[in-house]
C-alpha cells in the first residue's frame, strides 16, 4: 500500500467517524477547518513541494494530489450539511408532534366544556 491510499482510506475513516458522531464538538469542526487552512497556505506559498509530496505519497503529479484532497473535502462537506439537515428535520418532527398534542388537548378541553 503506498503512501495516497493510507491517506486517502485515513480521509474516508475520518469523514464517516465524523459523520457517526454527527457534528457533536465545535471544536473539531476548528481544528479541521485550521488544519485545511494551513495545508492551503503552504501549498500556496510553496507550490513545487506539492509535487515531492505527491510523488512520496505514491500520486503522480501535485494536482492530483490535490484534486483527492479536493474530493476528501468536498465529500466532508456533503456529509455536514447532510448532518445539519436530519437535526432540522428532527427538530420539526418534533414542532409538529408537539403541536399536534396541544390541539387534541385543546380540542378535548372544549369538547368537554361543552
Amino acid at each position: 500500500m503506498n503512501g495516497i491510499q493510507v491517506l486517502l482510506i485515513s480521509g474516508v475513516v475520518i469523514i464517516f467517524l465524523y459523520y457517526i458522531f454527527r457534528l457533536r464538538s465545535a471544536l473539531f469542526d476548528l481544528i479541521l477547518l485550521s488544519i485545511f487552512s494551513g495545508l492551503a497556505i503552504f501549498l500556496i506559498l510553496l507550490p513545487e513541494n506539492t509535487s515531492a509530496i505527491a510523488n512520496k505519497l505514491g500520486v503522480g503529479r501535485g494536482a492530483d494530489l490535490l484534486f483527492y484532497i479536493c474530493i476528501l473535502f468536498f465529500l466532508f462537506l456533503i456529509l455536514k450539511l447532510f448532518a445539519r439537515v436530519r437535526r432540522l428535520e428532527e427538530t420539526l418532527t418534533e414542532l409538529v408532534r408537539q403541536q399536534a398534542k396541544n390541539e387534541a388537548v385543546f380540542i378535548q378541553d372544549k369538547k368537554e366544556t361543552k
